[in-house]
């Protein structure tokens, strides 16, 4: 979504209190058991945070309420006369996961701590994207005319939901899942100002803005107010068993995490290919991630596309911020600002992943400034006295033309990205996935789903075959590579064989069980395409195959043996396949690069198409499991 006519004016910050480190943590936030205390040491070494603050005392007594918080970030927003400035807000958009009250409305909370004059209020409540939506409500009202000027504030508390006396031993034994967020969230708000207008002095202006949620295809992954079996807490007695059903806590899924990582940069790819975006023009890229351990797996996802931003243009104030939720790229913009002085022509690329459900937020900045102030002058808070004269951004190279002066490599993965996300999309919205992400998967579901995928992977090893002793001489140097992978599937295949016997399956031989229709079209293509002279296309066919047991397989396979775990030994083929898929895909690029060496675009374009009719067969065979 591009806008032409929204600018932020000014930002602001508030954090309570000193800074806490990693050694004073526990007077405020205490590991009660030793399982508790393992997972602060793991969380810790990896989060890379190493200071934060909290608004409570060392007793678990709240400083501040959260309305106040974002009250305090709103007013270092506006400056010096904040109450005049006020006056001329007609639009108050407010984001918050943890708010004071389960209702009003945050952003009426907000207005009434500021004591500020009658104006138009709108309250996002979520997780880390929140504020992006709250932004996009006032700059999308802004940009039409309805409102000259907003603020957009955002603030979390989350510190009242982890103090030692809601862990305290003799109440819920917390899981992982409940202490794990204990160590990674902070208290803090931000505030940006957006006008019609640059104003007097530096600015960002709002190029694109993009916002997107998957809730609709993952499962949930971070949540308070759901018990461990799955129990919503106003469906309790009354409100003390809900606590201690443990389902005023708030979790975090870790094992889903990756799946926010998949989409996240597979969104990314869309938006570039789109040309939306441009990685080589973005001078500054302000990522919110939850630990810095997820900072390389971003990264490495995106070099191999050429679609990577150099280490030095990234920004993150994780470390002595800590993870502040919705406010967290609010708050880092402002700290950038004053750390980083970016100069007027200077593109800003925000990114905000969230995992609650799954959403995706893109915003690319542009600082303008009529004058062209020194550095010195533009650092501080956006608020110097010149008018200006907004810098246009170019507008973007088409697509295509850039997709041309790719590398092969390059160009063939962001089509496969693209393909994988719609593919992914189609998967997760299957019957069979539905039942296992409600829990109302039972034992036929999986077996029939076994004796599905059982006669499949065994065909995996005979068209790999099949083709690599069609190989003619040119491509010759591939064959072993072909044939190791064909035998790695002749292993995979008795192994699920194997789990579908445990599983109850009553077909006694392989040679027994029959695919569905989209089953059979999928077996039917692979071995036409295997008999053809070089059918190194079917690199695409892998990418999807493979790719399935990568980043799709294991986020199920939890949901199974929670809901299936009577079964018993009957998920050893899920467990090795979403472990080893990552060499197997090692192996497949190493094999893409070799075939694009000798091949080149045309063979690339085989791969691109054998990968687009292999994701619609394998999602149509997915589908008719019923």
């Amino acid at each position: 979504m591009r806008f032409e006519d929204v600018y932020i004016t000014s930002t602001g910050a508030f954090f309570p209190g000193a800074p806490v480190d990693n050694d004073a943590i526990d007077r405020f936030i205490a590991p009660i058991n030793a399982m508790s205390l393992r997972i602060k040491r793991r969380i810790l070494g990896e989060n890379g945070i190493q200071t934060r603050h909290y608004a409570i005392d060392e007793q678990g007594r709240s400083l501040y309420t959260c309305a106040g918080l974002a009250a305090q970030a709103v007013r270092a927003c506006l400056g010096a006369d904040p109450e005049a400035a006020l006056r001329d807000i007609d639009l108050l958009a407010a984001a918050t996961s943890s708010g004071d009250l389960i209702l009003p409305g945050f952003a009426n909370m907000l207005q009434a701590e500021l004591q500020a004059p009658a104006m138009t209020t709108a309250s996002h409540h979520g997780v880390c994207a929140s504020g992006m939506a709250a932004l996009q409500h006032a700059a999308l009202a802004l940009e039409h005319g309805q409102h000259r000027q907003a603020v957009v504030a955002t603030a979390e508390f989350p510190s009242r939901l982890f103090k030692r006396s809601r862990f305290a031993p003799g109440g819920y034994d917390a899981d992982f899942d409940a202490h794990f967020l204990r160590w990674m969230l902070s208290d803090g708000a931000g505030a940006w100002r957006l006008a019609r207008q640059p104003g007097t002095g530096i600015a960002l202006k709002l190029e694109h803005l993009h916002l997107r949620s998957f809730s609709g295809e993952l499962p949930l992954c971070m949540q308070a107010g759901r018990a461990p079996d799955g129990t919503l807490w106003g469906d309790y007695d009354d409100f003390s068993q809900a606590d201690a059903a443990g389902a005023m806590l708030l979790r975090q899924d870790i094992r889903l995490l990756p799946q926010l990582f998949d989409v996240a940069t597979h969104e990314y790819v869309k938006l570039a290919q789109a040309g939306a975006i441009d990685p080589s023009r973005v001078d500054h890229f302000l990522c919110h991630y939850s630990s810095e351990r997820f900072a390389p797996v971003v990264r490495q996802c995106l070099e191999l596309a050429q679609l990577d931003i150099p280490q030095e243009r990234w920004y993150s104030n994780l470390r002595v911020r800590g993870n502040l939720g919705s406010a967290s790229i609010f708050t880092m913009l402002d700290d950038f600002l004053r750390e980083r002085a970016p100069k007027p022509g200077d593109n800003i690329l925000l990114f905000v992943p969230e995992s609650g459900r799954f959403t995706v937020a893109f915003a690319l900045l542009k600082v303008v400034d009529g004058t062209a102030p020194t550095r010195e002058q533009a650092a501080p808070t956006l608020r110097a006295a010149v008018a200006p004269s907004p810098i246009p951004l170019p507008e973007p190279p088409h697509a295509a033309d850039e997709a041309a002066q790719l590398p092969e490599v390059a160009r063939l993965l962001r089509e496969l990205a693209l393909i994988w996300h719609d593919y992914r999309s189609r998967v997760w919205q299957t019957t069979l996935v539905r039942k296992i992400l409600d829990g109302s998967v039972g034992k036929p579901d999986y077996v029939a789903w076994m004796e599905q995928w059982v006669p499949q992977v065994r065909q995996g090893s005979l068209w790999m075959r099949k083709a690599a002793d069609h190989l003619t001489p040119r491509y010759a140097i591939l064959r072993d590579t072909v044939h190791h992978h064909a035998d790695d599937e002749q292993y995979d295949y008795n192994v699920l064989f194997e789990d579908y016997r445990n599983a109850g399956g009553e077909v006694a031989s392989l040679d027994d069980l029959r695919r569905n229709p989209g089953g059979e079209a999928l077996n039917a293509y692979l071995h036409a395409r295997a008999a053809q002279p070089d059918a190194l296309g079917l690199l695409g066919a892998m990418y999807i195959i493979e790719g399935t047991g990568q980043r799709i397989v294991p986020a199920l396979l939890p949901l199974l043996r929670k809901r299936l775990g009577f079964l018993g030994r009957s998920f050893s083929f899920l467990a090795y396949h979403g472990e080893n898929d990552v060499a197997h895909l090692g192996r497949w690029l190493a094999a893409v690069e070799t075939a694009l060496a000798i091949g080149g675009r045309a063979i690339a374009d085989e791969i691109i198409e054998d990968a687009r009719h292999t994701a619609a067969l394998y999602a149509r065979q997915l589908e008719m499991i019923r």
